[in-house]
């Protein structure tokens, strides 16, 4: 960008950039004893959500979210950090780019537990959806973050198209011809 560029409507990655950190205590654990992937699942939507709304400057839904990666396991006593960016943008939606890490803090042991992406859209007080400001970017790696979500964009709608076309036949027969050398066990009263 040359220095007489306008960047008016346009805010940088930086701007939005948001972590936010919490001990997982016993009650986020499930019966194994780990700690809940709901409960990492509902951070997630948190630091999304806080990310989106600095960048639009408006009140942010989540629309959808792009895989969630569980890499590792993340134990109760663990100090969790879920580091967000705005990674893409388009008229009225963003994509946040979450890494989440797992700190022992006995041992000072770091992992890398989660990757997502989550698609958010902003909206105003009357719960229309606004436009969002423009994206700077500033360096290679947020360029690489943004041609990445935009082709993860681009393979999301192919997909559903294909899902769309989607069709089971209309007999069981044709239906159990199907399932053959899956497992399953066909019970037809």
């Amino acid at each position: 960008m040359s220095a007489a560029t306008d960047t008016s409507g346009y805010k940088t990655v930086r701007f939005s950039e948001t972590t936010i950190t919490e001990l997982m205590i016993p009650s986020y654990s499930n019966f194994g004893g780990k700690i809940h992937g709901g409960v990492l699942l509902s951070l997630m939507d948190k630091v999304a959500y806080v990310c989106a709304a600095k960048h639009a400057g408006n009140y942010c839904v989540t629309a959808s979210i792009d895989t969630v990666d569980f890499l590792q396991p993340v134990e109760v006593g663990d100090l969790v950090s879920l580091m967000a960016s705005v990674n893409y943008v388009g008229n009225t939606s963003l994509v946040v780019g979450i890494k989440v890490i797992s700190e022992n803090i006995k041992t000072n042991t770091v992992k890398h537990t989660n990757t997502s992406y989550f698609s958010m859209v902003a909206k105003d007080d009357d719960n229309t959806a606004v436009q969002v400001p423009g994206l700077i970017l500033e360096n290679g790696l947020q360029v690489r973050r943004f041609v990445e979500a935009k082709r993860r964009k681009e393979i999301k709608q192919a997909y559903k198209q294909q899902v769309n076309k989607i069709e089971v036949p209309a007999s069981f027969e044709e239906c159990e011809n199907i399932l053959t050398g899956e497992k399953v066990l066909l019970i037809n009263n």
